[in-house]
């Protein structure tokens, strides 16, 4: 294993060094919260594609191609969707508000009374995301080096903080850039082709395994469904994703950049299934789905190709948690705190210094990431609250915002509240894990949205205008002016 080794220190060693490049560069609030609004497309696309494969994505992938065979790949596939719709649909709108938030959209949208309380629904939702990235460091250091649970979170997990206190998301879009590369190699050029020769090639697979595992839809419609709900109108709202889009140079490069990435997305989704489908025919008897990734790899892999194949395992679970990471910090300072305080920054007119305080909110963030990933059991839960919370409470004003131009203020804040209230209340009833939270959850934040909306005065024409102008990409200020581009 030293040679596997050696490729996973060799890994996380350059990871902290780019966190240490990064530092040098973000000299400002757009450098260090949005990469200075500056990556081109293929950069952009590799950014994206590594933020939204993460270790759930990738272990959790094979885990359900091993479990239901080639449908298992529809959790990923509807990711993949999701990313797709946000980059045709809306990103280009997007990334021209030159915003920092999801919360600051829909303040320019209804006239700054609803960026709060969405603030709140989305720092939970982004912190949330963090911690059970962070967890995933405990299944990947443990198969590495039999390490204890606390400790491989805390050394995962402080390896993210590191980099992403340091240079913020030039730091996190360099070292996502490597990440994309490494999980293209280890997953989709090694792992994929192996494990399908292991099983025997895609004959003996289909010989030695039911039918139903090579059923497209073999998973089940209700799962597929709540997996569109949850998941690719997830992506279509989430800071974590947004934030990204905030990095594109152009709306062009946000556009295109994220269909590549989504397309990639799709095909990472099959292959993880394909290679779960082969590990069924490998290891049937298998005590836990999940355990197929780290089975295979540390099985049937040859030294130094096993350490590459586990480093890409590394990199999906470091570019969800440093993402989200800076998403929850980002609205944390910017969305609740300075609010609380009463302070709203104006770029260059702000008396304190951004770049310092955006770096001191990542810190605290990383650390209370840290400690709940060490305390918290049902992972699962946790994350499902935060998924019902945000489809349940922000996708109707947000989605609304764009697409309605009668939508108000107060229909926004009532579907917030609805649709939040109703979700936890349905979780208390059906359980956590129930799909009704989100199914009635949703129909009831749009409903009172629409009808409190059409019952309460229309958004001041002043905050419609200044809306559109910056749809349109006027009347932003940036508080640098870049003085160049990243083309990559």
């Amino acid at each position: 294993m030293a040679v596997d080794y050696a490729v996973i220190v060799v890994y996380l060693a350059g990871m902290l060094a780019m966190g240490w490049w990064g530092m040098r560069r973000a000299k400002s609030k757009s450098e260090f919260l949005v990469a200075g609004r500056r990556l081109g497309p293929w950069m952009y696309s590799g950014t994206m594609a590594a933020i939204v494969l993460g270790g759930a994505s990738t272990i959790g992938g094979v885990g359900l191609g091993y479990q239901y065979g080639l449908s298992g790949a529809w959790m990923v596939f509807t990711i993949g969707l999701g990313l797709l719709a946000l980059s045709v649909f809306f990103s280009a709108r997007i990334a021209r508000l030159k915003v920092y938030t999801v919360s600051e959209m829909l303040d320019l949208r209804y006239g700054g009374r609803a960026g709060l309380i969405s603030g709140v629904v989305m720092w939970a939702y982004t912190l949330m995301l963090a911690v059970t990235s962070t967890i995933a460091y405990a299944t990947i250091f443990d198969v590495l080096f039999d390490m204890n649970r606390t400790v491989a979170i805390i050394l995962g997990g402080a390896i993210v903080v590191a980099y992403s206190t340091l240079g913020g998301m030039w730091s996190i879009t360099l070292t996502d850039m490597v990440q994309f590369v490494v999980k293209t190699i280890g997953v989709l050029l090694l792992l994929l082709p192996i494990a399908v020769i292991k099983a025997g090639g895609f004959s003996e697979m289909k010989a030695k395994l039911p039918t139903e595992y090579f059923d497209p839809l073999g998973i089940g419609g209700e799962t597929i469904f709540t997996y569109v709900l949850i998941y690719t109108f997830g992506m279509l709202i989430g800071q974590d994703i947004w934030q990204r889009v905030f990095t594109a140079r152009t709306d062009r490069t946000a556009r295109w950049g994220g269909t590549v990435a989504g397309t990639y997305c799709l095909v990472y989704a099959l292959a993880g299934a394909v290679i779960g489908t082969a590990a069924k025919v490998m290891y049937p008897k298998l005590p836990s789905a999940d355990s197929a990734f780290a089975t295979i790899v540390k099985d049937e892999l040859p030294v130094g190709v096993r350490g590459l194949v586990l480093a890409a395992a590394l990199a999906a679970v470091m570019s969800t948690s440093s993402g989200a990471l800076i998403a929850c910090a980002t609205v944390a300072n910017n969305d609740i705190w300075s609010k609380l305080r009463g302070v709203v920054s104006r770029g260059r007119g702000d008396e304190h210094d951004e770049v310092k305080g955006n770096r001191v909110f990542i810190l605290i963030m990383g650390v209370a990431v840290i400690v709940i990933a060490i305390a918290l059991n049902n992972v699962v839960e946790a994350l499902t609250v935060a998924y019902n919370l945000l489809v349940g409470g922000l996708l109707v004003p947000i989605l609304g915002g764009l697409l309605w131009r009668r939508g108000t203020a107060a229909g926004a804040l009532a579907a917030v509240a609805v649709g939040g209230v109703a979700v936890i209340g349905l979780m208390a009833t059906y359980g956590i894990l129930a799909n009704e939270p989100v199914y009635y959850g949703l129909p009831a934040s749009l409903a009172v949205y629409v009808i409190v909306s059409l019952a309460t005065k229309p958004t001041d024409a002043a905050v419609l205008i200044a809306w559109r102008e910056r749809l349109a990409g006027k009347g932003a200020d940036s508080d640098e002016t870049a003085p160049e581009s990243v083309t990559v």
